[in-house]
């Protein structure tokens, strides 16, 4: 039986890096989810409202990221802004069995994804696995 995991991508990691780690770590045969928070605002935008660029670059990454990963038919969508939320969200959905984060290294995230990872590994009762773009 294939392993359900849920892929959060606060950021954009190249398409051969991702395809080969998750295989790696999972096998072809993994049912996967994508899930791209919209976390790349500024805190004036995330106080306003103003998240249409936010949302829309959320979905760009969700698609590359999906069509870039092994397998079929793997779904991709844009999540709330707040990575942590983003994963309670779909998890009501696609009970996942592990939970994969990527984010740019600490000296480089938005002030909503750092912490991400550490925050899923405290709040969420599954195997958590943190990859950090370059």
């Amino acid at each position: 039986m294939s392993k359900r995991v849920l892929v959060i991508a606060t950021s954009s990691i190249p398409a051969e890096e991702i395809s080969h780690r998750v295989e790696a770590r999972f096998g072809r045969g993994a049912e996967l989810r994508v899930v791209a928070p919209a976390s790349g605002l500024s805190r004036i935008d995330w106080l306003t409202n103003a998240e249409d660029d936010a949302r829309a670059d959320a979905q760009e990454r969700a698609d590359r990221l999906a069509d870039a990963l092994p397998g079929d038919d793997i779904e991709a969508e844009v999540g709330d802004t707040d990575p942590l939320q983003a994963i309670d969200d779909a998890l009501a959905g696609f009970p996942a069995e592990e939970i994969v984060v990527i984010t740019r290294p600490d000296e480089d995230a938005t002030w909503l994804e750092s912490g991400a990872a550490e925050a899923a590994q405290a709040r969420f009762d599954l195997p958590v696995t943190h990859l950090v773009t370059g």
